[in-house]
């Protein structure tokens, strides 16, 4: 049985001083391997051992006892799962497979047939009915109405939305390679579909979404940029400092962790660490400086040392060696569950072209560019633009299982939304505003981080600026 001078004296031993409420819990719990995990777990430069350090308990800011237990699940997008394209037959698979997993949303809710039994048949020359398609071609007619191409496995419609009708206001954000569902009446030459209603993928209205039973908070942030000249150090230590007096259990970072090396011309005149694995080593750092009892969650975005297209793998082993143990790398996107609350971690990137197909969006708002996202119920509906994607098999963009929490960065803009129960949340970024950002007039929403209650799931935001 340990007595309270040899607990302080084996923390003596390795030059570390130990608070009373460590010694006590000791002693209480009778565990003397604990004072070696102890010890294992505290940073080099610690001087004295506070209860923040003892696996499994912090103390609140009250100064009571709370014992918590972070647990992380990866559900999907975990080390490996990314794969690569094989080919072009891949492609084929990809949109089949997006086709058929959101047509089958859509027609979970109304009844449709196969475009070429619409076309083929007289029987429903001006009879109600509806299709289902992948969107191929969109754009304005001289008249000013909307008309999108839309295919199916066994033919393909072009679609008009007048702009005299309700259903218009829906169709001006019709956007390339969504799936869709109208209703209508097929024109008497069969070559031309007149919508009535326009049905998406979407959320149901009466979605509930989970709630933790047990306690339990997260923190959201994303785009951190070590080694750009204008991430904002002191503001990270401050968020560190308050971290490390706080009892969350949880840090989701979205993407964006280091700024990289080549990403954009003229780009090393902008940075304070020119080599890609010091600027790794040094997040490393900042990471092993955070509490040890959190479980951080770590994605990667565009300016991350891994390929561009998406789903993008997690960060090789190569530049990861001074993360600390309780970091997990997923890769983007990637859904964790924390204590049963799903969360789906995308950086962003496919909102740049969003912002472009959709009138009126813009970068200010990334709450709205994520329920656009979750009506389509994908990441990055538009292929082939702006945001690369490495069609596999299988469409891993896809959001289906329906998270609690959306997490989202890269527009360095803070957004939060709730729609039909589901968080947005991007917390924008570490970095203020960029020589690009200000010639795009861009302004960005620095040194943010949204903490969620994982029991209400209900979002707080805080600043360190």
């Amino acid at each position: 049985m340990l007595d309270a001078q040899e607990i302080t004296h084996r923390f003596l031993d390795t030059k570390l001083q130990v608070h009373p409420e460590v010694v006590r819990y000791i002693l209480e719990n009778n565990e003397p391997d604990l004072i070696e995990r102890i010890i294992a777990g505290v940073p080099k430069d610690t001087i004295v051992v506070s209860a923040k350090y003892i696996p499994g308990i912090h103390p609140t800011r009250d100064g009571t006892r709370f014992l918590i237990d972070p647990s992380v699940e990866v559900v999907s997008g975990s080390a490996g799962t990314s794969g690569c394209v094989n080919g072009t037959s891949d492609y084929l698979h990809y949109f089949r497979d997006r086709y058929a997993r959101l047509g089958g949303m859509i027609r979970s809710r109304v009844g449709a047939m196969p475009i070429e039994g619409l076309i083929r048949s007289t029987r429903y020359r001006q009879e109600e009915c509806t299709v289902i398609g992948m969107v191929a071609e969109v754009k304005n007619t001289t008249n000013g109405h909307r008309i999108a191409e839309i295919e199916d496995s066994s033919a393909s419609i072009s679609v008009l939305f007048r702009k005299d009708l309700p259903v218009f206001a829906d169709a001006q954000r019709i956007i390339y390679d969504e799936v869709i569902g109208v209703k209508g009446k097929l024109s008497n030459d069969g070559r031309l579909f007149f919508a009535e209603q326009l049905y998406r993928p979407d959320i149901r209205i009466d979605n509930t979404p989970f709630r933790s039973e047990q306690p339990g908070k997260a923190v959201f942030i994303s785009d951190v940029h070590v080694g750009s000249n204008t991430f904002l150090e002191g503001a990270w230590n401050r968020f560190a400092d308050w971290l490390s007096d706080s009892d969350f259990g949880y840090l989701l970072i979205a993407g964006d962790l280091v700024d990289g090396i080549g990403i954009y011309p003229n780009q090393e005149s902008e940075l304070t660490i020119k080599n890609i694995y010091e600027q790794y080593d040094a997040f490393g750092a900042m990471l092993s400086e955070l509490p040890s009892r959190m479980k951080i969650i770590a994605s990667p975005g565009n300016h991350d040392v891994v390929r561009g297209a998406e789903p993008q793998p997690v960060i090789p082993d190569a530049f990861t060696k001074k993360f600390p143990a309780n970091c997990t790398l997923v890769e983007n996107p990637a859904v964790v569950n924390l204590q049963g609350v799903r969360v789906l971690m995308y950086h962003g990137r496919s909102i740049d072209d969003m912002i472009g197909l959709i009138p009126g969006a813009s970068y200010e708002q990334s709450g709205l560019m994520m329920e656009e996202m979750l009506i389509r119920r994908h990441l990055a509906p538009a292929y082939g633009r702006r945001t690369p994607i490495a069609a596999g098999k299988t469409d891993r963009l896809i959001i289906d299982p329906l998270p609690e929490i959306l997490h989202t960065g890269h527009v360095h803009i803070k957004g939060i939304t709730n729609y039909r129960g589901v968080l947005g949340i991007n917390a924008g970024t570490w970095q203020s505003q960029t020589l690009f950002q200000k010639q795009m007039n861009v302004n960005p929403t620095p040194a943010l981080a949204v903490v969620v209650d994982l029991q209400t799931l209900v979002p707080e935001t805080f600043s360190f600026a």
